[in-house]
């Protein structure tokens, strides 16, 4: 695994997170159809970003990956947005991201960390230590939701 840091993301790389959002969407089969026909569902806020709430991940000076947290009314996280570059993936990024997320959560007071996940995904949040609670309707179609203790 290559070294790489996390920061805050800044407003002006909305478009290149949205696009890298875009590249690692569909890469899944299940998601590829309807992204294509709603190119709409890949939205990054550029409050968001304002807001200190995303974190990118950059390996040798590019992007590599990033993630957005929100503040839940029950006083939990929100892990709102995941995406690793397709071509840099299975580097430990996503599992990094999450931990930065939790730190962050964690020292915000949160006790929980919580995603709707895709079902696709299940896999490496269970890997992440988030156990499942229940599912939700999203636009395209079932989630996950899953918790993690930060």
């Amino acid at each position: 695994m290559e070294n790489f840091l996390i920061r805050r993301a800044v407003v002006s790389e909305q478009r290149e997170l949205e696009d890298l959002q875009m590249r690692a969407s569909l890469t899944n089969a299940g998601d590829r159809d309807a992204l294509l026909a709603h190119p709409d569902a890949i939205e990054l806020p550029p409050e968001q970003i304002a807001a200190g709430s995303v974190f990118v991940a950059e390996r040798n000076g590019a992007i590599a990956g990033f993630a957005a947290l929100l503040p839940r009314t029950d006083g939990g996280a929100e892990l709102d947005a995941l995406f690793v570059e397709p071509t840099m993936r299975r580097c430990g990024i996503g599992r990094r991201l999450i931990e930065h997320c939790c730190e962050v959560a964690r020292l915000q007071g949160s006790a929980f960390l919580h995603v709707i996940g895709n079902p696709h995904a299940q896999d490496f949040y269970t890997a992440c230590g988030f156990r499942l609670t229940g599912t939700a309707e999203t636009r395209f179609g079932p989630g996950l939701l899953m918790r993690k203790i930060v």
